[in-house]
């Protein structure tokens, strides 16, 4: 929908791009320049019954318009941006055709309806809305036989707006409140039909949208308080009584929670365990409210009291904060028994992802020899990050590709990067080769000198040295060749999985992604490495109130023939850190799945189908599953509690005990004192 004032800056507009053409001393490539878009027209009339119409074409990236009005006669003349034509019709209803024109000289037509009548409007119906996504914004749409424009008038004192409706207007208010909205609707005759409505424009005063989800993150790096993303300090309360006036709920949008403050004028969190954050260096918090304000956040030490930072909100969004510890302990807070929180505001909070983390443990884990993983997937392309279904290379691709699968990329100690490939290497047909095995060919032999800058908070290696590259030689930031220059450094994004491997992507054109999969050459696999399935005994599954306890429930020797479809499951550790639940065609499905603790099909999402990864953590005997639906033992245990009491987690981790090399006991803590266990055996 568009308005007089649109008129003015599609003429100004206009009026840049010719100017800037001119003053060019390079002659533009035209053929690029796309065709004119949002082509339309404001059509008016004068209400004197004599037909003459006002019409006024819209457009962006127009010279100029031509009007064929519909009836038969001639075409206007030729209209610059801003310019209107005039021409008296018969009453009736015509198609008006608006061409556009633009730099290059290509066209965009578009046809708007001109309805001439000497009578009133007749039954004006006017619909109006609060958006549901943009807060204090009304969306007006309106219908009336005979009408040809509308004017409305918003009851606030701002200006009115001429439309013909084609599309529902959208006007945002300044503040929420009640306000009389006025649509007039006009034919060519002298009387008008008006409607009038007391009208409440709100404000949203929830989120519509989830925070963004944190980066992953190894569990040393981080000790969280609240997330979806990562796991929690247990037994935390929420809303312990200290007296305040708020109130509080969990906020559930669409499975992702965050924590809802009303009336706040101070909130507690009690964490379930002091915890030291002294090795932490930012605290993360994201807040959301309707309004502007400001909120205190204090950290609260055992030992040392509170000390507080306030952070300010911008209304109607979700406002990320990352606060350096340094700001807690310039102030003499220590983070070595901090227990508990407060937080200090007005109105409305939501607050979602609160916890301490540090940025990744330094540059070691990238430095050493890499390789492409030597498995289907570890190299494809597609339209987004994680989505290789344009092309991946599958076993038998990998298997005519091995003399590019045994390349290297060395990251050394010293800042420099070597891509090391041997005798030969796939060589595409871009590079004179025959896309198959041959002599590296320059300057993507690894002949060049080249270094490379590892920047882990944003989460790129730039590698810097004409010829340097990671994955496949064409593929760089400005596109690919031959199709671009050669270039001098190239940056890729990078993730890892764990510390001997790491995920590669680079966008090389808009919505060309190329994915990388790569492993550190000579790592040791993890002990956990390997297929593993639950042990076909009584007392392997069970729950008690301490770890090695199972006197509550255990699985007997009857149960185990019961379930025989659910020992059969297995529970798949990659060597390249992948983690796998395999359970066939059927697996032992509880109520709470809509099953009847019975055999049965396996449900989603834990039904195997997701992608997820593992942390092995041997120094504090834990394994970490990352992927929403992935568990080990049975899938309602998990940090939280049990589902379906809690919210589907997208990440858990156990606890681990190597009996022998091939026999692990493995426990989780589903509540205070409620301790699922598992004996699992190496296939």
């Amino acid at each position: 929908m568009k308005n007089l004032k649109y008129i003015v800056s599609t003429l100004f507009a206009a009026l840049v791009i010719f100017a800037c053409v001119q003053d060019d001393d390079n002659t533009p490539d035209t053929n690029a320049i796309t065709s004119p878009v949002n082509v339309s027209a404001l059509v008016t009339v004068t209400q004197d019954n004599t037909g003459l119409v006002t019409i006024t074409p819209l457009g962006e990236g127009v010279v100029s318009f031509q009007v064929n009005y519909g009836d038969g006669s001639d075409l206007s003349e030729v209209l610059n941006p801003g310019e209107s034509t005039q021409h008296i019709y018969e009453e009736g209803t015509y198609n008006a055709i608006i061409v556009a024109t633009g730099l290059n000289g290509k066209t965009t037509t578009a046809t708007q309806e001109v309805v001439v009548s000497f009578q009133a409007p007749q039954n004006l119906v006017v619909t109006i809305e609060n958006d549901d996504t943009i807060s204090k914004q009304v969306n007006i749409d309106a219908d009336a036989e005979f009408a040809l424009y509308y004017e409305i008038n918003f009851g606030d004192g701002s200006e009115v707006v001429m439309t013909n409706f084609d599309e529902p207007y959208s006007y945002q208010y300044t503040d929420a409140g009640i306000y009389t909205i006025t649509v007039t609707a006009f034919s060519a005759g002298t009387e008008t039909t008006v409607y009038t409505e007391d009208f409440e424009v709100t404000a949203i005063l929830q989120p519509i949208a989830a925070a963004t989800v944190p980066p992953a993150r190894a569990p040393s790096d981080v000790v969280s308080i609240y997330s979806n993303a990562y796991t929690n300090i247990a037994n935390s309360d929420f809303y312990p009584n200290w007296g305040q006036t708020t109130t509080f709920v969990e906020f559930d949008l669409a499975g992702d929670t965050s924590l809802q403050y009303s009336n706040l004028n101070y909130q507690g969190i009690q964490y379930g365990e002091a915890v030291d954050v002294s090795a932490m260096e930012f605290l993360h918090i994201d807040v959301w409210t309707a309004e502007d304000a400001d909120l205190q956040v204090f950290p609260i030490s055992l030992s040392s009291g509170e000390q507080q930072v306030t952070v300010s909100l911008i209304a109607n969004q979700w406002n990320s904060f990352d606060i350096p510890i340094s700001d807690y302990t310039d102030q003499g807070l220590s983070m070595n028994d901090i227990h508990q929180f407060k937080f200090v505001g007005s109105g409305t909070v939501f607050i979602d992802n609160l916890y301490y983390y540090k940025e990744a443990t330094a540059p070691s884990n990238l430095t050493g020899t890499w390789r492409l993983a030597s498995e289907a997937g570890a190299l494809g392309v597609g339209p987004a990050v994680g989505d290789t279904s344009w092309w991946n290379c599958d076993d038998v691709c990998v298997a005519d590709r091995a003399c590019y699968y045994d390349d290297t990329y060395v990251f050394n100690a010293d800042g420099t990067f070597s891509n090391v490939l041997g005798a030969d290497s796939w060589i595409e047909g871009w590079q004179g080769g025959s896309d198959s095995c041959g002599a590296p060919v320059a300057p993507h032999d690894g002949s060049n000198p080249a270094t490379y800058t590892f920047n882990q908070t944003a989460g790129t290696v730039t590698l810097n040295g004409t010829g340097a590259y990671l994955g496949l030689a064409k593929a760089n930031n400005q596109g690919e060749l031959p199709n671009v220059s050669v270039p001098s450094s190239i940056t890729y994004n990078v993730s890892f999985v764990d510390a001997n491997t790491m995920n590669v992507n680079i966008e090389s054109g808009a919505g060309v992604f190329w994915q990388y999969k790569l492993v550190r050459d000579g790592a040791a696999p993890s002990p956990l490495a390997g297929t593993w399935q639950m042990a076909n005994e009584a007392g392997a599954l069970g729950v008690g109130p301490a770890a090695g306890d199972t006197s509550w429930w255990n699985c007997d020797d009857v149960c185990v023939a019961d379930r025989a479809c659910y020992y059969d499951d297995t529970f798949v550790f990659g060597t390249d850190g992948s983690f796998t639940n395999v359970l066939g065609a059927d697996s032992w499905i509880e109520g709470w799945q809509g099953g009847s603790d019975a055999c049965g099909t396996p449900v989603a999402p834990y039904d195997g189908s997701a992608s997820a990864t593992y942390t092995y953590d041997s120094g504090a005997n834990t394994v970490t599953i990352n992927g929403t639906g992935a568990y080990i033992g049975i899938p309602k245990a998990n940090n939280q509690g049990e589902l379906p009491n809690v919210s589907v987690p997208s990440s858990i981790t156990y606890n681990v005990t190597f009996i022998d090399s091939n026999t692990i006991n493995v426990s989780i803590e589903a509540g205070a004192g409620v301790f699922w266990q598992y004996k699992l055996v190496k296939l």
